[in-house]
């Protein structure tokens, strides 16, 4: 499910849960035993995420979407199975190092919300990005709400999420939801350039940098709460679930 590339300075964790790196329990799973296998890797500079698949990452697992609205407590465990979302994307945030994601497809929500736990992210032009949930009666509840708005206003995350608008990497990279857009066939030569470069730097520094940067506008844990919550509400209601049936009816 996971590569992971251990270069010295320079840790490349490449997803590859065919076909678009949906995100289960067995994902986060996963990707926490990453998490856990550095740990005590005392010289890492940079965490580089990439994915070898079509998507950079397409988001919540939709099987296991399904089987949640099929059951009696459906909305309790879609509430504990976004939970392992926050406590993934927190620990990517909270890493000392600076983080990376190469988007080279499409990231929709949870997809984008793993995107925007990282410090940085460069996306090909002709990548899809959004947080479009509210087509389907939800929330974008695993810290897109919070983390989206943190980082480019309330503005264009009102765009985003209440408009549910899916925008380009050229798109994304003018609203600031991303740092870089470039072509898609040099997409992969400069993000490797742009780790060469930041793992070429003091990692003390970074690290101490980094840390300063995250006092201003930290998050409360009030607006996650928000999210849970209003996911465990959402899940009951007539209109989510008929809407997700009709967005899952095709894939059945």
């Amino acid at each position: 499910m996971f590569k992971v590339e251990d270069l010295g300075a320079v840790v490349r964790v490449t997803m590859q849960r065919a076909p678009v790196n949906a995100i289960s329990t067995e994902f986060v799973a996963g990707f926490m035993q990453v998490l856990d296998g550095l740990a005590a890797k005392t010289d890492l500079t940079v965490l580089h995420l990439r994915s070898d698949q079509k998507a950079f990452c397409a988001g919540a697992d939709l099987a296991q979407v399904q089987s949640c609205f099929a059951m009696d407590n459906g909305a309790e465990m879609m509430r504990q199975n976004i939970r392992g979302f926050h406590a993934l994307f927190d620990r990517i945030e909270a890493l000392p190092g600076v983080t990376l994601a190469e988007i080279g497809g499409s990231a929709l929500g949870g997809g984008f919300e793993l995107a925007l736990s990282c410090d940085l992210r460069m996306v090909s032009t002709s990548a899809k990005l959004g947080l479009p949930e509210a087509k389907l009666g939800l929330i974008p509840g695993a810290g897109g709400t919070q983390r989206l708005t943190r980082l480019c206003g309330p503005g264009t995350a009102a765009r985003i999420i209440l408009g549910c608008d899916v925008v380009d990497g050229t798109t994304a990279c003018q609203l600031g939801m991303v740092q870089w857009a470039v072509a898609p066939e040099k997409l992969a030569q400069e993000a490797q350039a742009l780790v060469q470069r930041i793992a070429a730097q003091s990692a003390p520094a970074l690290q101490l940098a980094k840390h300063c940067m995250a006092q201003v506008g930290r998050l409360a844990a009030e607006g996650f709460d928000a999210e849970l919550n209003g996911i465990h509400t959402l899940v009951t209601t007539v209109e989510a679930q008929t809407r997700v049936k009709a967005f899952l009816a095709p894939r059945n």
